[in-house]
């Protein structure tokens, strides 16, 4: 089944690790994305662009209606991913605890639905 891994941290944090940090952080990522690799379980990953990038879109009396900044304003922003393929929700969490963003943030596991026919009914 796939599960995504999302990545919840508090936003600016990187920008207040000194240089010797931001290099352990990069090669934690890597050495867990490599793992992913080895287990074969990674489908998909990528890292958020600031939420000062981010644009909120709903529809409003079937209109657009556009805003600058992420849908929640709160302290720890989404700021990435990892999509992977596990056999079931115990074995998706132990991957959960190994990202380094449970080190410094929260990690949400979430299963996904890979078809229309797979989501229950409203029943």
């Amino acid at each position: 089944m796939q599960y995504l891994l999302l990545i919840y941290s508090k936003e600016g944090s990187w920008n207040q690790m000194t240089d010797s940090e931001r290099q352990q952080g990069v090669a934690a990522y890597h050495a867990y994305t490599e793992a992913l690799k080895k287990a074969e379980v990674l489908l998909g990953a990528n890292r958020l662009q600031p939420t000062s990038t981010a644009t909120t879109v709903r529809l409003v009396d079937s209109k657009p209606q556009v805003l600058d900044g992420p849908y929640s304003d709160s302290k720890e922003q989404l700021a990435g991913y990892y999509l992977i393929d596990a056999p079931n929700l115990d074995a998706a969490i132990a991957w959960a605890s190994r990202c380094p963003g449970a080190g410094h943030g929260v990690m949400e596991v979430r299963p996904v639905w890979t078809a229309p026919y797979d989501a229950p009914s409203a029943t």
